[in-house]
């Protein structure tokens, strides 16, 4: 079987994964719906494409010695990812097997389906990558994978394809953080964003405010003290009826409702000013739904998501600028899931305009899981050095830098 890895040298791998002499169409996203319900995405900005064809045709010049070029691999959820990103900044190629629709029946993810759907399909990635963007393993220096947090057997599968192709051609492998490459999908389309900023991280799973100090250098000032962000949107939207995923469905909703139609309460921490916490702001959205139905009335789920987007959205804004100016700096990035939510993006572009700081974010298809992200954050951890050896292990609950606190009864690991 020619996806059985170990063992296989790098001229064998590379008849794997051949390179594939063709054009690549010009546009931001080529979709394209699998039988079995997955959705396969290759995703390259216009510049990134120029830049990509321009490389292939000098790949034999003295100035190709100055690129260093990372094969990125993302598997943390239910997004299966490969892509090859140079010099941290330029993609070369972005595939993505999406696996929503599969899970949207279901009310959320369900692991073991997500594992087994990785692989099936991350070796087809993989050679994808490779092949748009025009290379062979013999053309890449370093091979970066997600080794946490997520779903632990979702993580494995990256993890495992990861140190199997290190192992067999001898490539360097770097594990990376999940939360480190969605920060630095912001680098990606801001060729001009350099630490230090502040960025707010707010997804599914986290919701952090982070001093990055320098590339692969974090101090988390703020986090949720229960739920992120991200799950207050889910469970919220499936309270209402709208179903999965809850946070591009609220959003939708909200933008045909008013935000001012009910007053929801947002939570402050006493003793850490950058603390978040949505469980409250949740319970008070199931409550109402409840005392509307024993009362028999019924309420405008538009208005309802409107008013409850912008309690969240509210309180992240309030937090991130007054970071950003505490701390000194005068430049802010947004990152995670939630970061492609309408009325955040507006909230903080006006926030920031209103307070002369600059606003990075990324559009909206690199702020969801994708292997582009991984590549950047991968790039800057080869350049100092950072290298993983073969016992590199999935860490669900990996903590971004020393000062990470985790609840629930979860403890952290390095």
């Amino acid at each position: 079987m020619e996806d059985i890895w170990l063992g296989y040298s790098r001229g064998r791998l590379n008849r794997i994964f051949p390179k594939v002499k063709k054009e690549i169409d010009v546009m931001i996203i080529d979709k394209k719906t699998e039988d079995d319900g997955v959705i396969m995405m290759s995703i390259k900005s216009e510049e990134d494409s120029n830049l990509s064809q321009t490389d292939s045709k000098d790949k034999n010049t003295d100035s190709e010695k100055d690129h260093v070029t990372i094969l990125a691999i993302e598997s943390s959820c239910d997004e299966t990812a490969a892509a090859v990103v140079r010099n941290g900044r330029e993609v070369l190629s972005n595939i993505i097997s999406s696996q929503i629709a599969l899970h949207t029946v279901y009310g959320g993810v369900v692991p073991e389906i997500a594992s087994r759907k990785h692989v099936e399909k991350i070796n087809y990635c993989v050679r994808e990558a490779l092949s748009q963007a025009d290379l062979t393993l013999e053309d890449i220096d370093a091979i970066a994978v997600t080794y946490g947090p997520g779903l632990v057997g979702a993580l494995l599968v990256g993890v495992s394809e990861a140190k199997a192709l290190s192992f067999a051609t001898g490539i360097p492998l770097i594990g990376v953080h999940h939360i480190e490459g969605h920060i630095s999908a912001n680098y990606i389309e801001n060729k001009d964003l350099e630490p230090p900023f502040v960025c707010l991280v707010v997804s599914g799973g986290h919701s952090h405010l982070v001093v990055v100090k320098d590339y692969g250098v974090y101090d988390i000032i703020g986090q949720t003290r229960d739920d992120a962000a991200g799950e207050a949107f889910d469970k919220v939207a499936r309270a209402i009826g709208l179903g999965y995923p809850g946070g591009p469905k609220i959003d939708k909703a909200a933008r045909d409702g008013d935000e001012n139609a009910i007053s929801f309460p947002t939570a402050k921490i006493a003793d850490a000013e950058y603390d978040f916490s949505f469980s409250g702001l949740k319970s008070a959205v199931l409550n109402y739904i409840n005392i509307k139905g024993m009362q028999g009335e019924e309420f405008n789920k538009n208005d309802l998501a409107a008013s409850f987007q912008k309690a969240v959205v509210d309180v992240l804004t309030e937090h991130a600028i007054r970071a950003v100016k505490q701390y000194g700096y005068d430049k802010l990035a947004i990152a995670g899931g939630v970061a492609s939510n309408t009325g955040l993006r507006q909230s903080l572009e006006k926030a920031c305009k209103d307070n002369n700081i600059r606003f990075y974010r990324p559009s909206p298809v690199l702020c969801t899981d994708n292997a582009a992200m991984i590549g950047a954050a991968g790039y800057y951890e080869y350049m100092k050095g950072e290298r993983a050896d073969l016992s590199l292990n999935a860490v669900p609950n990996l903590p971004l830098g020393d000062r990470e606190r985790r609840f629930h009864g979860r403890s952290s690991q390095k």
